[in-house]
C-alpha cells in the first residue's frame, strides 16, 4: 500500500457488484487545484514495434489481469499501428484516455460518474457508474474497459467494480501520493525508450512543459478540438 492510502474495505453496491471502499492518497487538507495540468507527450519515434512494456506495466501497477476472453478483458493503455496511406509509412505508439479539457465521456454520463478534475484528470466514479456504456460509445479514442468478469487481486488504492466502466488514470493514486511518474512512463524509462514523459503542463520547470515548447507536437483528432492532455511528436 502507498503512503498516505486508508485501509481498503468492501462495499456491495449492488447485486453482482462489489468495489473496494479507498480513501484518496491525497491528504483531506490537499485540495485539487487547476495550478497542475497533468499529462503525457509520446514520442512515436522512440517506440519500438513489438514493445509493450507501458502495457505490461499499466496492468501491474493498477490491478488488470486476463480473464482468459480477450474480447473483454480490460485494456487502460494499448499498443497500435498507425499507416500513412500516402507514405506508407507506419508509427507504432500506445493508446490511451486523452484526458480532454472537454471530455465526450462526461457530457454523455447520465449520473455524472465519468468527470474531470481540475488538474486536468478524467476518472469515472466507480459508485455512481450504473455501467450504461455511453461514455465508452462517445470516446472518440476507444479507450474506455466495461468489466464484465468477478475481480481478483484488486490493489487498495485502485478501486474496480464489476458492471463499471474505467480507463487509464494517469496513475491518480501516484499524483495524490506525490509522485510524479505514472507506470507507463517509469517502465519505457527503464527500457531505454523514453518514448513517455510525463509531467505539469502548465509548470515551466516540469521535462513535459519543456518537450512541449521545443518539440512540435499534436493532438489526436484535433478537428474535434478536445484540448487533450496527451500529445503526440512524431507522427
Amino acid at each position: 500500500m502507498r503512503t498516505g492510502a486508508a485501509a481498503a474495505a468492501a462495499v456491495t453496491v449492488a447485486p453482482g457488484l462489489t468495489l473496494l471502499n479507498v480513501a484518496q492518497a491525497r491528504p483531506p487538507d490537499q485540495t485539487v487545484t487547476d495550478a497542475n495540468r497533468w499529462g503525457l507527450l509520446v514520442d512515436a519515434s522512440k517506440c519500438a514495434d513489438g514493445c509493450n512494456a507501458c502495457v505490461e506495466a499499466c496492468n501491474a501497477e493498477n490491478g488488470l489481469h486476463s480473464t482468459g476472453r480477450p474480447a473483454t478483458d480490460a485494456q487502460w493503455i494499448r499498443t497500435v499501428t498507425l499507416r500513412d496511406r500516402a507514405t506508407r509509412r507506419e508509427y507504432h505508439l500506445p493508446l490511451m484516455c486523452q484526458h480532454c479539457e472537454h471530455p465526450p465521456c462526461v457530457d454523455v454520463c447520465p449520473t455524472g460518474a465519468s468527470f474531470r478534475r481540475v488538474d486536468g484528470v478524467v476518472l469515472v466514479d466507480k459508485h455512481i457508474c450504473i455501467g450504461c456504456r455511453y461514455c465508452m460509445m462517445a470516446c472518440p479514442y476507444k479507450a474506455r474497459s466495461f468489466i464484465h468478469e468477478d475481480l481478483t487481486g484488486q490493489k487498495p488504492d485502485v478501486p474496480r467494480g464489476k458492471g463499471t466502466v474505467e480507463s487509464c488514470t494517469l496513475c491518480v493514486q501516484r499524483i495524490d501520493a506525490g509522485l510524479r511518474t505514472t507506470a507507463c512512463s517509469e517502465a519505457c524509462a527503464r527500457t531505454g525508450h523514453r518514448a513517455i514523459v510525463f509531467g505539469d503542463m502548465k509548470d515551466p520547470s516540469s521535462e513535459l512543459y519543456k518537450l512541449l515548447a521545443d518539440m512540435p507536437s499534436r493532438e489526436l483528432r484535433e478537428d474535434l478540438e478536445l484540448s487533450t492532455g496527451v500529445r503526440y511528436h512524431g507522427i
